[in-house]
């Protein structure tokens, strides 16, 4: 990219921090909750909830996204400027 491109993708990270940077914020407190949430039913039932569990990846993986752009690591505009990922596939042996 060029200078100028750079300049404005620069400015527009004030945007995405905005944005973004709410989104995140509301949804990393659900995200506690529901890892709290996780850890008491694989304390009381021996499995951890696969549905939890894959939630809280969207969000480890949109967070990571959100940093790797604001510190300039890429110019790869996360949620929701972008669709929603997920780094890993569900682990298999999540219930074994």
């Amino acid at each position: 990219m060029g200078r100028w491109s750079e300049r404005k993708e620069a400015w527009f990270r004030l945007i995405v921090l905005i944005a973004t940077g709410a989104i995140m914020w509301a949804w990393g407190y659900l995200n506690g909750l529901l890892v709290i949430a996780n850890w008491l039913i694989a304390v009381f039932s021996g499995k951890r909830n696969k549905a939890l569990a894959e939630f809280c990846e969207y969000w480890n993986t949109n967070w990571y996204r959100f940093i790797r752009y604001m510190s300039g690591m890429t110019n790869e505009r996360p949620f929701p400027f972008s669709e929603l990922q997920r780094i890993s596939k569900f682990d298999r042996t999540l219930h074994n």
